[in-house]
């Protein structure tokens, strides 16, 4: 089974850029059919209100079941006081299996970290290449698995690459995922410092080819159970399941 690990669903309202504008699935599925992906975690575009967020993501999952996991997206900040809630409605109501948090939202907190030990979650967390922040969650909170998607940068900056590299092979709570890295050999240097066990298929979509993004993966040459462990089970791994969801979602409240 192929899973992709990061890809944005539905609408944003801030209506700046296409990351906070629409993410439509639609293409993304189409795409994703074509290139075997069979499973991929969504969470919600930027967004002035990310509980209304994470309902749309639970209203998009329940229209294709079984076909997504899902990640609640937390702003930092805003939702101060109130993480713990907004991830209790999303694990409990709707099954959401991780935790999304973004740099440009604002800095990773104790809550977000402390409500993902509480409910056993990882967190997706984009550092925006300031991946010094890194070396303090993974020491502060060793229980908490950090998935850094694009190697610590989107911007292909290539010192986030290479402290991402470094933190994945020498804290064992922290992962990266293969999203949008344009200079393929920071991708062979993360199998080889980090090890397969370490690695994530991401493609970032919709806005990303999914096929594309695969397609870096069997070019590492990987043998087929290492290329397994990158394209689904270490994601299963850190989410705990075997199956996609031990809670069963409760879309009902969403109508």
């Amino acid at each position: 089974m192929i899973i992709d690990c990061h890809c944005h669903a539905g609408k944003g309202d801030l209506l700046t850029g296409p990351w906070n504008t629409n993410a439509p699935i639609e293409i993304y599925l189409k795409r994703a059919k074509a290139a075997g992906i069979e499973k991929t975690v969504i969470f919600s575009p930027f967004h002035s209100n990310y509980q209304q967020a994470n309902a749309n993501t639970a209203r998009i999952a329940a229209r294709y079941p079984g076909r997504f996991l899902c990640f609640a997206t937390i702003h930092p900040q805003r939702d101060r006081d109130h993480i713990y809630r907004l991830v209790q409605q999303a694990v409990t109501q709707w099954g959401f299996c991780g935790i999304k948090a973004h740099r440009m939202d604002g800095p990773a907190t104790r809550e977000l970290c402390e409500a993902a030990r509480t409910f056993r979650l990882p967190i997706l967390y984009d550092p925006v290449s300031e991946t010094d922040v890194v070396e303090l969650l993974a020491s502060e909170y060793p229980d908490v698995n950090f998935i850094i998607p694009h190697l610590g940068s989107f911007a292909d900056d290539w010192r986030a690459h290479l402290r991402v590299i470094d933190q994945i092979a020498r804290f064992p709570n922290v992962y990266t995922d293969t999203s949008g890295i344009r200079r393929f050999d920071y991708l062979v240097q993360a199998v080889q410092r980090g090890g397969v066990h370490k690695i994530l298929f991401g493609s970032d979509g919709p806005w990303l080819h999914p096929a594309l993004e695969l397609h870096k993966i069997h070019l590492l040459g990987l043998s087929s159970w290492q290329e397994a462990l990158v394209l689904g089970k270490n994601l299963l791994r850190l989410i705990g399941r075997k199956t996609p969801y031990l809670v069963k979602p409760n879309y009902a409240v969403l109508h």
